[in-house]
């Protein structure tokens, strides 16, 4: 990065790049689009980046043979690639998605490199009940990709790890208005800390 443009980044508001993760059905998508409405970023969703390689049955397979099986660190790898573009621009980005401890150690090495902020959310649901109902109830529509089933998640849940490192764990039990006010405090907190230097 040139001297000019690292001069630059010092004199104006240091991005942000947030990274929302949870379980699927937990409501990351939802807060993810309200962490990009208060920070007036982009969303770089993981499903979305990935649903762009399924019409490639050769990628696919491909992906199928990597030990473990690529599509996580694949994915992981094309949206922090995207977010590095975006935060060079001098732009803050929130990205979307079930990311593991690789990934969110991908993703801070991001922002550190880049000079960015870096925020983990955590989306989760406490109740088992309301978190089977969110899924069999939600329908995203993303092209070329595929909707889960609570017998997908069950197995999930198994296998996940809580990130070492969150910022703010919100509530799918929660509602909207309250897990929006506790993430505007993160993020505005940021910005006026950054005002105050």
């Amino acid at each position: 990065m040139s001297r000019f443009v690292l001069m630059e980044r010092r004199d104006s508001a240091k991005p942000s790049l947030v990274l929302i993760t949870g379980l699927q059905g937990t409501g990351k998508s939802t807060v993810a689009d309200q962490a990009a409405e208060l920070l007036g970023a982009s969303v770089l969703a993981h499903d979305w980046a990935m649903s762009g390689l399924r019409p490639y049955e050769a990628v696919q397979r491909a992906l199928d043979s990597m030990t473990p099986p690529g599509h996580q660190p694949v994915g992981w790898s094309i949206i922090c690639a995207l977010a590095r573009a975006q935060i060079r621009r001098g732009s803050s980005v929130v990205l979307d998605g079930v990311a593991r401890e690789p990934a969110v150690v991908l993703c801070r090495q991001v922002a550190d490199d880049e000079g960015a902020r870096f925020r983990v959310v955590l989306t989760e649901c406490a109740d088992p009940e309301v978190h089977k109902l969110r899924i069999e109830a939600r329908e995203r529509s993303i092209p070329d990709w595929y909707e889960i089933d609570w017998d997908h998640v069950q197995r999930s849940r198994a296998r996940w790890e809580r990130p070492e490192q969150v910022d703010l764990t919100l509530q799918a039990t929660h509602s909207p208005k309250a897990n929006r006010e506790r993430l505007a405090r993160l993020l505005h907190g940021d910005q006026e800390q950054e005002g105050a230097t």
